[in-house]
């Protein structure tokens, strides 16, 4: 089992930027692929982004793209998510998470080591 703890997160006015961070420990980060998600409070956990286990494919959420990207350095064992141009819709709690596969996939199901998260509040 992978542990994952986030960080990176807090309070920014609306049009700013962030760098989350997630850093595994236990298994290396490099046999997953990993993903980014979303909970805003009241709402389901949704996709965000997701990299495969080298880095050389991504996916992101129609809502995020062009805003954000999702990168990897398995030197580190640690993924970030840059995000840009922050919107006050952004604002949810953002967890990391790695993959059962090595390739990129979107289906939460997919994905059984969660990390704790970091919030992120948008300001208008």
């Amino acid at each position: 089992q992978v542990q994952l703890v986030e960080s990176g997160g807090g309070l920014v006015q609306a049009g700013g930027s962030l760098r989350l961070s997630c850093t595994a420990s236990g298994p290396t980060l490099s046999n997953h692929a990993v993903g980014w998600f979303r909970q805003a409070p009241g709402t389901e956990r949704e996709f965000v982004a997701a990299v495969s286990w080298s880095g050389g494919s991504t996916s992101y959420a129609d809502s995020v793209k062009g805003r954000f990207t999702i990168s990897r350095d398995n030197s580190k064992n640690t993924a970030y998510l840059q995000i840009n141009s922050l919107k006050p819709e952004d604002t949810a709690t953002y967890y990391c998470a790695a993959s059962i596969y090595l390739s990129v996939t979107t289906d939460i199901n997919d994905y059984t080591d969660w990390g704790q998260g970091t919030s992120v509040t948008v300001s208008s």
